[in-house]
């Protein structure tokens, strides 16, 4: 393999970190002068970023590969990466497990990626799964959307959850610098973006490794501070964060996106389990009472705030009656969203050898009876939003319906519309909302903001 093919194709599996991560990999591609393929079988570079967080999104994975490592048997210039957590968890067992696969590279390594290529096309199959520092972004990436974009402020996480692998896969916490995060919040302003999400694994921890300042001088070394930094950022209209951990969500940060009208009214904050004992055995550093503490301040400083959260069930040794404050908790608080999961256990985690395994029988029946109570209370939850006037950013067009578009108001409910998604793509549209479901709403326009911040 002497020189670099025309065409590249990336899947993408997990969390929002691991889309950004994918983002940056095909700007690096298309600056070595490769063009994306939407159809794999059409490309010559075949890129699976990946993710190890819950079982059956590893074994996808190994099926997509499975299908292009039989190509590479009659095609052998096909170039085989396999990126991500599940690269990072498996290293160089990969290769004998699929002997086809070039390239095996973990997380941290993506900003390393023309390299690594130049590796494989000297004649090298290359694992890169060391621990490193990250490298500083220099190569602008392919972003998905042409109305919001993602923005890593702090990679890794120094968090040791007993059912989690995220810390094993990524890292340690390493925050980017402020300037470095404001420089590219500025030229996506510059570029027509009007809404951007700061990402991190632990979000809450960002500049805990930082010294302190800005190059001007200012203090900086919090999360809340970044966000009073980058708040005037030119063109940027609206301001997300995730994802938050509730043993480093304060007071300030809340009082701050209640001061602060670009970030929006929208939360993510996991609580995992309603009950203490479990909360304790997961290794989380609070309480069932200390979450709820937390979205009471949310809901004084900003009644109308959506929340969003994620849980697991049938953790190991879960009885039914701590399964239950669990759904308490979440009748409780009435969540706008929630991503619900059945305990997955995960290599090299504590909880996955602990002898108190549920059965799958159980983890289904709570999974059910929990998305059950979910979707009711979610409905409940949108019922706020009928005949209101809701500010939309418009994203795309609407799948199911090519007379209509699609976009999020600001506490992140999906919203559709009838509208021209050439002149509405990237605008800030007043919607007055006349259907509402469970997890999204159905509206009409009766105004268009183009510039300015929401009036909230």
């Amino acid at each position: 393999m002497t020189t670099p093919f025309p065409r590249y194709h990336i899947t993408t599996f997990g969390c929002q970190m691991n889309k950004a991560d994918s983002e940056r990999m095909a700007g690096i591609l298309e600056d070595m002068g490769f063009e994306y393929s939407e159809d794999p079988n059409q490309a010559k570079i075949i890129l699976y970023n990946t993710c190890t967080i819950r079982d059956n999104a590893e074994q996808k994975v190994y099926s997509h590969l499975g299908r292009q490592a039989d190509r590479k048997r009659k095609e052998p210039d096909l170039v085989l990466v396999m990126a991500g957590c599940v690269a990072q968890q498996e290293g160089e067992s990969l290769l004998r497990r699929v002997p086809e696969l070039d390239l095996v590279m973990g997380p941290q390594h993506a900003n390393r990626l023309k390299d690594l290529l130049q590796q494989v096309f000297d004649g090298n199959q290359v694992v890169a799964t060391e621990s490193i520092h990250i490298l500083e972004d220099i190569t602008k990436p392919r972003r998905d959307s042409k109305a919001t974009a993602w923005v890593n402020v702090i990679y890794g996480c120094n968090e040791r959850c007993t059912y989690c692998v995220v810390p094993n896969v990524r890292g340690v916490e390493q925050s980017r610098t402020p300037a470095a995060i404001r420089a590219e919040m500025e030229e996506l302003g510059q570029q027509g973006y009007k809404e951007v999400t700061l990402l991190g694994q632990n979000i809450d921890a960002y500049g805990r490794d930082l010294p302190g300042t800005t190059p001007e001088g200012r203090h900086l070394n919090t999360l809340t501070d970044l966000l009073y930094y980058v708040h005037d950022v030119p063109g940027i209209e609206r301001i997300r964060f995730a994802t938050s951990h509730p043993r480093y969500f304060t007071e300030r940060l809340i009082k701050a996106c209640a001061e602060l009208p670009k970030v929006c009214e929208h939360f993510h904050i996991p609580f995992q389990s309603g009950d203490n004992e479990i909360l304790k055995r997961m290794s989380r550093g609070y309480t069932q009472e200390k979450y709820r503490r937390i979205i009471d301040t949310i809901r004084k400083y900003m009644p109308d705030a959506s929340i969003s959260a994620d849980a697991i069930v049938g953790f190991p040794g879960e009885t039914e009656e701590q399964f239950e404050n669990t759904l308490k908790l979440v009748d409780d608080i009435g969540f706008d969203l929630l991503n619900t999961a059945a305990y997955s256990p995960r290599p090299g985690t504590p909880a996955a050898v602990w002898e108190e395994q549920l059965s799958e029988e159980v983890k289904k029946d709570r999974l059910q009876r929990l998305n059950h109570l979910v979707n009711i209370k979610a409905y409940t939850r949108s019922q706020r939003y009928m005949e209101r006037i809701e500010e939309v950013l418009v994203e795309d067009q609407n799948p199911k319906d090519a007379m209509q578009v699609m976009g999020r108001t600001r506490g992140n409910r999906l919203t559709f519309f009838t509208g021209n998604i050439n002149q509405l793509k990237g605008q800030i549209v007043q919607v007055k909302i006349n259907e509402v479901r469970a997890f999204s709403l159905t509206g009409e326009v009766v105004g268009k903001v183009l510039t300015g911040c929401s009036s909230y």
